[in-house]
């Protein structure tokens, strides 16, 4: 018998990223939960939420970009709101990423607090407690989760370019 779906996590949405930036098609529970500081049975029961969703396959190997995308612009900032806090030390996202250093000139910036940065800016909570680690080891994963903190906090300007990104990114590959 099917588990009650509980609605999504925010922490579901980096997996299901994740997912997209492991070149290898044979990943493991275990590769996505040490790469993530997440544990196997939090990736586990955030796939199948994930395919009740419909955002994976029934197999809960591959994502359906189309429909995650769909999410990811239209719902996401509803399901998942922030609002840019306090200062703090920490690692640039939103339009304070390097990604959107040829785009847009600010002289406000946005963190994910951790010691470990060095940008001073308003603090925006991340997707889940261990994200700034796991950002750490994936130049992809991070570009994306700021391109997301952009749809959730960014102006119009902002938006705009954040949402062609992702556009291409997720329609880069042939669907699953």
């Amino acid at each position: 018998m099917r588990r009650k779906h509980n609605g999504m996590r925010p922490q579901d949405i980096v997996i299901l990223l994740k997912i997209l930036t492991v070149q290898d098609e044979s990943w493991q529970l275990k590769d996505l939960a040490n790469s993530l500081y997440i544990s196997n049975s939090e990736i586990s029961e955030s796939l199948e939420r994930s395919a009740y969703a419909g955002l994976v396959d029934t197999e809960k190997r591959h994502v359906h970009r189309r429909n995650l995308l769909d999410f990811l612009l239209y719902g996401m900032k509803y399901v998942f709101p922030t609002q840019p806090g306090i200062l703090a030390r920490g690692l640039a996202t939103a339009h304070s990423h390097p990604f959107f250093q040829a785009f847009i000139y600010s002289d406000q910036s946005y963190v994910w607090p951790s010691p470990s940065g060095s940008v001073l800016g308003q603090a925006i909570e991340p997707f889940y407690a261990n994200q700034v680690k796991a950002i750490q080891e994936d130049d992809e994963l991070y570009k994306l989760l700021a391109l997301l903190d952009v749809i959730r906090v960014g102006k119009i300007r902002e938006k705009i370019i954040a949402e062609k990104e992702l556009n291409e990114i997720l329609s880069d590959v042939k669907s699953h």
